[in-house]
Order: C-alpha cells, then structure tokens, then sequence
C-alpha cells in the first residue's frame, strides 16, 4: 500500500524514534510499504518518520543507481533499530541532497564518507559493519530522520536563510510534488 509521505513541519519529523520490538506488529507489512511507497515516489530512501510513525525504521534502494554505482545493482534493503556508533571524519564530503519530506528543495551538505552502523535486517539478524561511499551518505541522511533531523538542519546559517522561503511554504501545506503527502495545513 502506498503510503503519504509526511512533509516538513509535521511533529513526527522532528521526534526522537523508538527502537522497536522484535515483535512488533505486522513489521513485514510495513516493510513491504514502505518500499512501496518509496518506489512510488522516485525516493532512495525512506524512514518510518516520513510516513508518520516514530520508530526506528528504514528502507533504502540504490538499484536506481546502478548505472553510476554497479556495485548497487539489486540493492534494497531495509534497517530495523539502526544506529550510527562512530564517524570517521578524516573525510568528508559535500554533495547535493534532496528529500521526499521538502519536495522542491536541494542544496549541498557535508556528510563524512564512512561509518560504522548497528541494525536489524528483515530476518532480525543483528548487524555492526563500516559502510563508506554513497550508502554511507544515504544512511546517515535517512538515519537522521530518526534522530528527529532533516537536511536543512545541516546547512550554513547563509543557506538556511536563502531557503526560508522554500521552508516556509512547505510549513503552509503549499507543495507541489508526484507522490501524495501529509502537510501541515
């Protein structure tokens, strides 16, 4: 079932997430949506804040990437209790994001280029590993989700301001995108 997708200024956004059960209810099904849902809406990643539930849940996909990254072919994958444990900031890097939940907006943010993650996968098999390149990117931008965090929260003072506008019409319920969403107003 396709799902909307809660956009900038809904309280869920910006609520800490819960780790979740291993018996949480109908885990698999929500899984299967939110994919759905994240298909549906051109996304490479989509967090369980995003369509209004705080917990710590996410669904990434970089098979669209393939042709830039063979190395994702076929990679889709969902995080149950994911958490970053440590940084590696001896590199960084600054590219441009986007996000399902501020449609219309896209600036540069600068994000190291490893980590070391602990999470859950679909069959609750525990999982600690570095990830580095693009995933780490998507993983800590999605992770952020449930850390009450979006991506304008990581902009310069200066591009914050020269978005306010953007911000503020998303606050307005004013949003112009494919998928269907949850606004403010």
């Amino acid at each position: 079932m396709i799902l909307p997708i809660y956009t900038y200024g809904m309280p869920v956004l910006r609520k800490q997430a819960r780790d979740i059960s291993l018996d949480y209810p109908d885990l698999k099904q929500l899984i299967s949506d939110m994919f759905e849902t994240m298909y549906h809406s051109d996304g490479v990643g989509l967090a369980a804040p995003q369509i209004g539930k705080d917990i710590r849940v996410v669904v990434i996909t970089l098979d669209p990437l393939k042709d830039d990254y063979p190395e994702y072919a076929g990679f889709n994958r969902a995080y149950i209790n994911p958490h970053i444990v440590e940084y590696d900031n001896s590199e960084t890097k600054v590219m441009d994001e986007g996000c399902l939940s501020l449609p219309g907006i896209h600036e540069p943010v600068r994000r190291p280029t490893r980590i070391r993650v602990t999470w859950l996968d679909e069959d609750l098999v525990a999982h600690d590993e570095w990830v580095d390149g693009y995933l780490a990117r998507v993983m800590q931008h999605e992770f952020d989700h449930l850390d009450g965090k979006v991506f304008t929260d990581r902009l310069s003072p200066l591009r914050k301001q020269m978005i306010r506008g953007k911000l503020s019409s998303l606050l307005k319920g004013k949003v112009h995108c494919s998928y269907k969403v949850k606004t403010p107003q």
